[in-house]
């Protein structure tokens, strides 16, 4: 197995750069809560050569225990007068410092040079610390060694020194262990201590050998995209830094089967930066709907989110479709999944007399009655029972509900839980409280995607942390463009641009957006983030008072529903809400004289 070494830089640091300072310590007792040091000693290493050593008994303050003299021979007389630990431990940390604390069970001896620096007010370095016994179980088989412990370890990489109980014999034989099980791990291509910190059995040489893929990317956010050696697209995923995340791919801080799966058939990593977050937001959301990568699991089709559609007939119904059009229907949605349209479905039905057969009924047409009939359920237009002008009145109250008005079907349904809790079926009750979970999510959702859906452009700003303005151009519902003015830059000329150079969109038929429905509430998200300002708007954005939203915020999450549900923000104050107007848009900064310099808008964020 070769390893694959990249610049200082790219990698980290070297481990035959690395200054170790492998430690052991002897004590009273196996907690520092009441036992104390009586020995210390270290050996600092660097490149496979011995740089120093140190060694010195520490006087407890307190009498050894005959079993610990038995196991490491040191007793009160050898160390009535060796200094206290007061005055070893300043001297330790002088020379560990600038090195990597490396010990056999380290948090043993970390726990007890830790408690010491707190017992004499000395403050503890930020060491980093490498486990020997850790490593061991991670590349030593039970087949090569019965145990980890020191002393085997010793003995499986022919230490020179054999561990006695005594400090610096053992951190002697550590050194051995550390220099064997190092060999190991650089045979599996970690060459640097980042690598070392993060490394696990469970990365397999494959996914560790990818690691290369990681070099030139940008420290930058933005998306990447992992292709296998086709070009074909595995996954698609965002950072606010494209080359970290891509490496933790390759460590053990990824922990996902499919993941390591991904990156032993990539063979490239594609990295797109972005300037802002919500650019690298969309774009991912679009790349992803475009490829389809198999290793995505969310928002690969979003064409194919369902709605639901109240039919145009004499006696209309409810009905699953996938696709919004420009009929004269009433739409309402997308749901996230056919089982929460079908939930929301239920829940109306639940409450309102609609009827739920599938054949189209003329205004004349006579039929046999069914069940629902029967049961009080349907108002049997089929029979003629009901007329045309009184189906219309529960049919307005279904378009009430979707428009924007829920209290009458959410204050129906809340009774009829509260009807089925006082007879004791809860899991009826469960069961409608499941669905008035999906109804009032997905109208919520739907109540805040279509205000925008059908507003032509709406150009807001904020300020970034730099003193400037992130400014996002809107149009139905789609990011069109986005732009960054420097600090103290004047926005204007910049918002005039972005107007000029945003992509041309076309509104869709119905309450649809023209995105995702995704990408539209990452937009109302960023949207309803602090210190938004309302540039421009060319429509309205308003936000039903007796809407789904208010329902929504007083149920709580339910477990059976939440799966199937896209999470989104909403505020909890259901009424408009007031934004400071355009001409109030203030430069940070000083405004220079100047209009648009070399730097350029982003205007377009399609893929």
């Amino acid at each position: 197995m070769q390893g694959v070494q990249g610049t200082l830089d790219e990698l980290g640091t070297l481990l035959a750069d690395v200054t170790f300072v492998v430690v052991d310590l002897e004590t009273t007792g196996g907690s520092p809560a009441g036992a104390h040091i009586t020995e210390v000693g270290a050996v600092k290493i660097r490149g496979g050569e011995v740089l120093g050593e140190f060694q010195t008994l520490v006087n407890p303050a307190e009498p050894i225990p005959a079993f610990i003299s038995v196991l490491t021979g040191i007793t009160d007389q050898m160390v009535a007068d060796s200094p206290r630990i007061d005055s070893v431990l300043p001297a330790f940390l002088e020379f560990a410092r600038h090195s990597v604390l490396v010990a056999h069970n380290a948090p043993f001896d970390i726990s007890f040079l830790k408690a010491a620096a707190t017992s004499t007010a000395h403050s503890w370095p930020a060491f980093r610390v490498v486990d020997t016994a850790h490593l061991a179980r991670q590349l030593i088989s039970r087949d090569e060694a019965p145990n980890r412990k020191l002393g085997t370890l010793a003995r499986l990489f022919g230490a020179a020194t054999t561990p006695d109980h005594r400090a610096l014999h053992d951190a002697r034989a550590t050194v051995d262990v550390l220099h064997g099980l190092l060999s190991r791990v650089g045979s599996l291509g970690v060459l640097t201590l980042e690598e070392l910190s993060t490394f696990s059995s469970r990365v397999s040489p494959a996914q560790r050998r990818k690691r290369h893929l990681a070099e030139g990317l940008p420290s930058a956010p933005g998306v990447y995209l992992f292709k296998d050696s086709q070009g074909r697209v595995l996954y698609v995923g965002t950072s606010q830094d494209i080359q970290r995340r891509v490496r933790t791919y390759f460590t053990a801080s990824e922990q996902r089967t499919r993941m390591a799966e991904m990156v032993g058939i990539a063979a490239s990593v594609t990295p797109v930066v972005c300037e802002t977050n919500l650019e690298a937001q969309v774009r991912e959301l679009r790349l992803i709907a475009q490829h389809k990568p198999r290793y995505n699991r969310r928002s690969l089709n979003p064409e194919r989110a369902p709605w639901v559609k109240l039919t145009i007939e004499s006696f209309p119904r409810l009905s699953i479709v996938r696709a919004v059009k420009a009929d004269g229907a009433q739409y309402f949605g997308p749901f996230s999944s056919r089982v929460g349209a079908e939930s929301a479905i239920a829940a109306i039905h639940e409450v309102l007399p609609l009827r739920q057969c599938t054949m189209r009924l003329s205004a004349s047409g006579r039929h046999a009655d069914c069940v629902l009939a029967g049961m009080g359920r349907c108002g049997a237009p089929c029979t003629g029972e009901q007329s045309v002008e009184q189906y219309a009145a529960v049919v307005r109250r279904v378009v009430e509900m979707m428009a924007g008005d829920s209290r009458e079907v959410v204050g129906a349904l809340r009774q009829r839980m509260s009807g089925l809790s006082g007879q004791e079926r809860y899991e009826d009750a469960g069961a409608v409280r499941d669905r008035l979970v999906h109804l009032v999510r997905a109208a919520a959702r739907a109540q805040r995607i279509a205000p925008l859906a059908n507003s032509a452009e709406i150009v807001a700003a904020r300020p970034t942390p730099l003193h400037g303005w992130e400014i996002i151009c809107v149009r139905f519902g789609r990011l069109a463009g986005t732009t960054m003015t420097p600090r103290g830059g004047d926005p204007r000329p910049y918002i005039d641009a972005l107007a000029l150079s945003a992509e041309i969109v076309v509104p869709s038929p119905g309450p649809a957006a023209s995105a995702s429905a995704e990408e539209t509430e990452k937009i109302l998200g960023w949207l309803d983030s602090p210190g938004v300002r309302i540039i421009a708007m060319e429509g309205e954005w308003t936000c039903p008072v007796n809407g789904a939203g208010a329902a929504r915020d007083s149920l709580d999450t339910d477990p059976t529903a939440y799966h199937d549900v896209v999470s989104f923000d909403e505020p909890s104050d259901p009424v408009l809400r007031h934004r400071r107007p355009a001409d109030g848009l203030a430069v940070p900064g000083p405004v220079p004289r100047t209009l648009i310099s070399s730097t350029s808008p982003r205007a377009r964020v399609d893929p």
